[in-house]
């Protein structure tokens, strides 16, 4: 095989890793009915003027399965932080004791784990749609290897290992997706 088909293949890979690490973060965010100190990456505190990923201004902690703990390095953070938290829509309900903030995770009603599951499917989907535009980014860039000499033959097995990747990658978002929906589908 052509060592650019090798190389181009070696480049599709490395974007298919990427694609699958950000569809498992995207899947983390979804929350599962248990505390996970994850759930909040996605909170912003406006932190003097500046917006700031919440871990940047305190420290998240999970003492029980249903209790989320925020304990930030500045007094002045709790009013930023708990405004936070209310304006993410993660609809949780921060509680500030003057020290720390406290949050209860409710327990997941039975719609609202049909909606998540929703939620894991259409971000799966999504993932699949990203892993498939790589495979078409890829074979065009491998049909454009005939003009550097790359024969026919080449070509179609370069293509043919593009499709064995993008199916192996196709499976692991399945994979991703099925153990995210028995995780929010448990009890």
């Amino acid at each position: 095989m052509s060592e650019l088909i090798k190389k181009q293949l070696k480049e599709t890979k490395t974007h298919m890793e990427k694609a699958i690490e950000f569809i498992d973060n995207e899947l983390t965010k979804v929350r599962a009915g248990k505390a996970s100190p994850s759930m909040l990456d996605g909170v912003y505190v406006d932190y003097y003027g500046t917006a700031t990923p919440l871990a940047q201004v305190g420290t998240v902690n999970s003492p029980d399965a249903r209790t989320l703990v925020i304990q930030p390095w500045e007094k002045n953070m709790l009013g930023p932080i708990e405004k936070a938290i209310i304006e993410s829509n993660l609809s949780l309900n921060p509680q500030n004791d003057g020290q720390i903030i406290r949050i209860n995770v409710p327990p997941l009603t039975e719609e609202r784990r049909r909606d998540l599951v929703k939620k894991v499917k259409s971000e799966a989907e999504a993932g699949k749609v990203t892993i498939r535009n790589l495979r078409k980014d890829a074979n065009e860039k491998i049909k454009k290897l005939k003009s550097e000499g790359v024969s026919e033959d080449e070509i179609k097995v370069g293509e043919g290992d593009v499709q064995k990747l993008t199916d192996s990658y196709i499976v692991k978002v399945d994979q991703l997706a099925e153990l995210k929906e028995k995780d929010i589908m448990t009890v």
